[in-house]
């Protein structure tokens, strides 16, 4: 495989990119965006056998088993750091080793726990985003891994990505059959 090829299965949707306007109605898009993740991936996932979720992705690449966990873990971390960007002054938020979290032991276990998960976060979520007020929006936290602050309303887009990024990655490795030659 290509560096291009392994590049588009690696981002299939292509990488986050922030307009220069976020406007209302784009907002809107996302935060459904979001409310859709836990109800498409039980969707894609729910007659799916112990083989298929363990196709992976990628090469070298997560198994859909780990991505539905990875999401779970994720977007606990997300609602955490709107309510952090909400309640505090520029708040500096805490990274994580997601690698490292993808070999932990309940990422082996089925994902009816992970779709939990998703379930509540999202409909919580879904609440605070669509309550959020135009000063609200604007407000920041600083992600020191990137060395950067990220308004509130860029990170409802980068959570909207991320959701449609990782729900393309959990039908990709349905479409290759986790088989990549």
């Amino acid at each position: 495989m290509t560096e291009q090829d392994l590049y588009k299965l690696k981002f299939p949707i292509g990488e986050f990119e922030k307009p220069n306007t976020i406007t209302k109605h784009l907002i809107n898009e996302w935060i459904g965006s979001i409310e859709a993740l836990p109800q498409s991936i039980i969707s894609v996932t729910k007659n799916l056998s112990e083989e298929e979720l363990n196709y992976k992705y990628r090469p070298n690449g997560w198994s859909i088993k780990q991505v539905v966990h990875h999401c779970a873990d994720s977007h606990i971390n997300s609602i955490i750091r709107f309510k952090l960007g909400l309640t505090e002054n520029t708040p500096t938020i805490r990274p994580y080793f997601e690698d490292r979290f993808a070999k932990l032991s309940d990422y082996d276990q089925p994902i009816d726990t992970a779709i939990s998960i998703l379930n509540g976060v999202h409909k919580k979520l879904g609440v605070i985003l669509r309550g959020l007020n135009d000063d609200e929006l604007k407000r920041e936290f600083v992600h020191p891994e990137h060395g950067k602050h990220f308004s509130l309303e860029e990170t409802i887009g980068v959570y909207a990505w991320h959701s449609n990024h990782h729900l393309a990655h959990i039908k990709q490795a349905l479409n290759y059959k986790g088989k990549f030659n």
